[in-house]
């Protein structure tokens, strides 16, 4: 259901916090343009712990119309507060959503027992897709293949996972886990640079940040490995692993991908949501020189 190159979206504001809508619409449409799958509003790059609920219910709506069927629209409805998740999920399908991508509650990471409570009470509430968001390093909390697996027997509406765990033996485990007991559950590395070893792997694909950057890159490699050109595909992973570098630029990578977006030619503020240490000028100038090179 979930194959191939999917965008976790920057949520594109002006200097003053405001989501500048012109401007990401122009950047949805450069991502649908590329010939991407799918996008995700409101994940980690796009800020989602510090959004209130009203304005990404906005922004979906605005997103879902803007794309009009172009690609897939993906709402990330993570939060600490389960009437706030389930509020979102529900708007979701009003809204024309294709599925929703639930991270692990975090601060108290959730025990085995409580993420089945968590992610089955999602599921139990909408008949859209549900997508998993392992972020163990962010959340404090891992999916194990175990639990991805039982999830997937009792719920046919969680259909996929994103895996952002940099070790791919983790993904790889959770593809033998859960292709068990379902053969169509879609595995996502998190990881920009693991596209290649993923499909390798039996998965379907990526959910990563630079594809806000090089969208058509990343379009490119998925088009030359489903077609058999390997040596396209492994030229396109080369210079993915030389961007992973812009990545550590900045304070946050939320800024780094911000950055290296409007170094691209969007114009585009590169603020991003406080408590934060914003980008520098020389960080900026930095990230530029990596795209360049």
């Amino acid at each position: 259901m979930f194959e191939g190159i999917f965008c976790p979206s920057i949520t594109i504001t002006d200097a003053a916090g405001a989501i500048d809508y012109e401007l990401w619409g122009r950047h949805l449409d450069h991502l649908a343009e590329a010939g991407l799958d799918g996008v995700l509003l409101f994940g980690s790059i796009g800020e989602f712990y510090a959004f209130p609920s009203e304005v990404k219910k906005e922004a979906l709506a605005f997103a879902v119309e803007r794309v009009a069927g172009r690609m897939k629209v993906l709402l990330g409805v993570g939060d600490t507060a389960m009437d706030r998740v389930l509020d979102l999920t529900a708007f979701a399908e009003r809204a024309g959503a294709d599925g929703v991508v639930a991270v692990s509650p975090y601060y108290f990471g959730p025990s085995a027992p409580c993420a089945e409570e968590y992610f089955g009470a999602i599921a139990d509430a909408t008949g859209l897709p549900v997508i998993l968001y392992n972020f163990p390093a962010r959340t404090g909390a891992d999916l194990t293949p175990e639990l991805v697996a039982s999830l997937a027997a009792k719920h046919p509406n969680i259909c996929g996972i994103k895996d952002t765990v940099d070790t791919i033996s983790h993904t790889r485990k959770v593809i033998a886990a859960v292709r068990a007991v379902r053969p169509d559950f879609s595995v996502l590395s998190g990881f920009d640079e693991y596209y290649l070893v993923n499909r390798v792997s039996g998965g379907d694909g990526v959910l990563c940040g630079l594809t806000n950057v090089e969208p058509e890159l990343f379009a490119r490699m998925h088009a030359a490995f489903q077609g058999g050109d390997f040596a396209t595909a492994v030229s396109c992973a080369e210079r993915i692993a030389r961007l992973m570098a812009v990545y550590d630029v900045c304070d946050l990578f939320i800024s780094s991908i911000k950055a290296a977006v409007a170094a691209k030619g969007l114009p585009i503020s590169t603020r991003i949501c406080e408590p934060a240490v914003q980008a520098t000028p020389e960080q900026v100038e930095a990230v530029r020189v990596l795209l360049a090179e």
